[in-house]
């Protein structure tokens, strides 16, 4: 089995690729649940949803997250009450806000909420949070400390990035499925996701690089940074503001006492020596994902870069 671990749309379509690439039944996702918030009094899960949506082959295809199709008739409304509809929610859904806002009021927790989920449109893998407890990403910057959601979103994230926080981290706990699925993981996979606020929240959780580093599987990055650039997001100007280069050789350094392997564009190979110093094996190729072959290609790339890597340890 193949977990990985996935934030946003960069991570959905990696995962995505995984799962067409190697079987349904042989992929487990943990997604970042901590740029999770309430509007309107419902529990709202972008990454969750997105990866959700990809998987099941209903995310809208022009933006990489919402429904295909989708209509927002509801915002309309909201609108002619004189709402700031900041937050684009399409009317369908909305019915999945509305369905976990009622089972976690009834006491599911959110491991439980994603398994009926994924299992009611049809998805296989499992898609797992990387806490039941709530986590909130709080971005500081020169007008002081947003919510995530209001610094990405509603502020289009323009806003200088001093410092980031998740509120709440110290109280979550790994979920026994999480457990069992890096137990059972016979490599593990970091989608191309914002190493600060869409990896950064999964590691944070107390005791997870520690799980992480337990298990001898191979640790495979597919870096988010190509050319100094993140493909979607504000990736490559958060590690700047943090003091970080935009590369692929920070990603590693982000996560270096834990991986095998990353995976880098053509773009970055001249980097692949300095990475190698760090002791981290690299695999170039082309990381661009525009198309849905694109996907299954890097997907089998990446998990034949990871058999490779555990047939080396095999051998050591």
């Amino acid at each position: 089995m193949i977990l990985a671990l996935a934030g946003g749309v960069g991570g959905a379509k990696l995962a995505d690729g995984l799962y067409r690439a190697l079987g349904p039944d042989t992929l487990a996702v943990v997604v970042n649940t901590a740029d999770d918030f309430d509007l309107y009094g419902l529990r709202i899960s972008p990454d969750a949803d997105t990866v959700l949506y990809t998987l099941a082959g209903i995310a809208n295809p022009a933006t990489g997250w919402g429904l295909a199709g989708d209509t927002f008739e509801t915002l309309a409304m909201l609108r002619r009450y004189g709402e700031d509809t900041w937050f684009q929610v399409g009317d369908h859904d909305f019915a999945t806000h509305l369905l976990r806002t009622q089972r976690l009021r009834e006491g599911w927790s959110m491991t439980r909420v994603l398994a009926a989920f994924t299992g009611a449109l049809g998805v296989r893998a499992r898609l797992l949070p990387m806490a039941d407890e709530p986590v909130a990403t709080m971005v500081a910057t020169p007008d002081g400390e947003l919510a995530f959601q209001d610094y990405f979103v509603r502020r289009r994230h323009s806003d200088t990035v001093r410092g980031v926080r998740f509120a709440g981290i110290e109280a979550a706990r790994i979920p026994d499925a999480v457990r069992q699925a890096v137990r059972d993981a016979s490599a593990i996979i970091f989608c191309p996701s914002n190493p600060i606020v869409s990896i950064g929240p999964i590691l944070a959780v107390p005791g997870m690089r520690d799980l992480l580093r337990s298990t001898s599987a191979p640790k495979v990055a597919v870096s988010p940074i190509v050319g100094g650039r993140a493909l979607k997001g504000p990736a490559d100007t958060m590690l700047r503001d943090l003091g970080h280069e935009a590369s692929p050789f920070a990603v590693v350094s982000l996560y270096h006492d834990l991986l095998t392997g990353i995976v880098i564009d053509h773009a970055d190979a001249e980097q692949q020596a300095r990475i190698a110093l760090l002791g981290v094996r690299v695999l170039v190729t082309d990381t661009v994902m525009t198309s849905l072959a694109d996907r299954i290609r890097l997907a089998s790339e990446v998990a034949q870069f990871a058999a490779e890597l555990r047939g080396d340890e095999g051998n050591v």
